[in-house]
């Protein structure tokens, strides 16, 4: 093999190796912003879960289910107004679903089921008819059915054991829609998009994919999040159309540099595109003990002394000798502050402390977020 193919091969391996990091970094426009409309709504309910093997709620301690035991049951044509109820078979549960999207009358939803009282479990239990609503008082779904949950409880005299979350479970299919939400797609002459991370780039970068589509000028970026289009002609009409090819442009988002942290947890998140100017960093450990070694002392005898205990403390500081101060250069990327910072032996907790430091000192060039 000559050094002209050797060398032709290996501009070919760079390309292709260029090719597939820019593929990775793409998105579709699907993955990264959302169409006008195509939503869900969330619905929530008050309902009781019966069937329950003694693990249900104390009446007693909780009113709430007792009073809706005895409504029920008058609905029923059951008089229990002035019966002292003292079962613990019944639960008084919370249920919230997702409507989907253009869900039409009869489609079946998935529902989640919670203890609202002081019921060990849920396990065994059917949840009876209960009414969901939306955000405007009005019912979309009915929910029942037997309620599956993914953890148990068992209890002796002496010793119990819980796995999971026994007083949640879930209903799959358990939700029938009964009311559909109103919003005609067909009929829109404009929809806008809404970028899931806001970022004036982006709207730029996905108006311009979509112009260079259609051949028009359709599309136009109103703020940093969202994206107008106007229907053009050649769809005539169909908008479902031009949401279908929209949708599977491929377009490079942009974010600005962020480094994100989790002081609870120590966890550090940094972007691509974290970059530091030249500063010195260090980093010593300085530890104190303090160890308490209480002395007795004794009288001696016959001497009418009482005895005495002496504290004695023992105070070591410890600094760590290895100690060291780094120069970090300047426009470091951020895989070179990473491997920095761990070559001196800082861990998460030093870390986000020396982060903060650097952003205070101006040398980070990227926005620190604390959750």
């Amino acid at each position: 093999m000559t050094s002209g193919t050797i060398y032709r091969l290996f501009a070919v391996a760079i390309c292709l190796t260029i090719l597939t990091s820019a593929a990775l970094a793409a998105s579709r426009i699907k993955d990264i912003s959302d169409f006008e409309g195509i939503r869900e709504n969330q619905l929530i309910g008050y309902g009781l879960v019966v069937g329950l093997n003694g693990t249900g709620d104390s009446l007693r301690n909780s009113p709430f289910t007792k009073q809706s035991l005895q409504a029920m049951l008058e609905r029923l044509g059951v008089n229990t107004r002035d019966v002292d109820l003292n079962t613990n078979n019944v639960a008084a549960v919370m249920v919230t679903a997702n409507l989907p999207p253009f869900a039409t009358q009869g489609t079946r939803i998935d529902v989640s089921v919670s203890a609202l009282g002081n019921a060990g479990s849920l396990q065994g239990g059917t949840l009876l008819v209960t009414p969901l609503v939306g955000a405007d008082g009005e019912v979309y779904s009915i929910a029942q059915g037997s309620v599956a949950i993914g953890g148990f409880s068992a209890q002796a005299d002496a010793a119990s054991v819980v796995r999971g979350v026994p007083t949640s479970g879930r209903i799959a299919n358990g939700g029938l829609v009964e009311r559909e939400v109103e919003f005609k797609l067909a009929s829109l002459t404009s929809l806008r998009l809404a970028l899931r991370n806001p970022d004036l780039t982006t709207a730029r970068r996905i108006a311009l994919s979509i112009n260079e589509l259609i051949g028009l000028p359709t599309a136009e970026p109103m703020d940093p999040g969202t994206v107008r289009i106007e229907l053009p002609r050649q769809y005539d009409g169909n908008i479902v159309d031009l949401i279908t090819d929209i949708e599977q442009l491929i377009v490079e988002p942009d974010l600005a540099a962020r480094v994100v942290i989790d002081e609870n947890s120590g966890i550090i998140v940094m972007g691509q595109d974290v970059k530091v100017s030249t500063v010195a960093v260090a980093q010593g450990n300085l530890t104190v003990t303090i160890a308490e070694s209480p002395q007795v002392s004794q009288p001696l005898p016959f001497s009418q002394g009482q005895t005495a205990v002496t504290p004695q403390s023992d105070v070591l500081v410890n600094t760590d000798p290895d100690a060291k101060l780094a120069i970090v250069g300047e426009t470091v990327t951020l895989k070179q502050l990473v491997d920095g910072l761990n070559a001196l032996g800082i861990g998460p907790r030093d870390m986000i402390t020396i982060l903060q430091a650097i952003k205070a000192a101006g040398a980070l060039q990227a926005d620190i977020e604390v959750l």
